[in-house]
């Protein structure tokens, strides 16, 4: 066990954890914010994506002790953004989750994406998005993102 401290979310949070620990866990687990989900623990579906210092990362596979000194943003976090609120929005307009597994990480993605291109074309989107979605809904997740850029009504 180490004394850890975290920046999940703009928030400071303290704790002793095994530095070996997926930070998936820390996040799940010890911090509480469930949003985040497990998937295949590989690093392929992207349902753990989070942002480490602004840059989607896939949280299973990490140490507890590389979430040190970086700041962590969760789709918690991300819900209380301008981009957040909108693709969250436009998600549920455009019925892009099934059974919203995969959600947490989409959002992710796609949010990174939105931020970097306000505009992203189909090959864009398809491009950045990396996550697996076992329901199929990749079309209606395109449409939400498109819909949250202003590029669909």
């Amino acid at each position: 066990m180490a004394a850890m401290t975290y920046n999940v979310n703009g928030r400071t949070y303290q704790f002793d954890a095994d530095p070996g620990m997926p930070l998936l866990w820390v996040i799940r687990d010890i911090i509480g914010l469930t949003g985040t989900k497990y998937g295949c623990g590989v690093e392929i579906c992207g349902a753990c994506t989070v942002w480490i210092d602004g840059s989607p990362e896939k949280s299973c596979d990490m140490r507890a002790a590389e979430g040190v000194g970086v700041r962590i943003t969760t789709v918690e976090g991300l819900a209380a953004t301008p981009v957040g609120i909108r693709l969250q929005q436009a998600f549920i307009d455009c019925q892009a989750p099934q059974c919203g597994y995969c959600q947490s990480g989409m959002l992710m993605a796609a949010a990174r994406l939105v931020n970097r291109n306000a505009r992203p074309t189909d090959a864009q989107i398809d491009s950045a998005l990396g996550n697996i979605c076992a329901c199929g809904t990749y079309p209606r997740v395109k449409r939400a993102i498109k819909k949250a850029t202003g590029q669909l009504a």
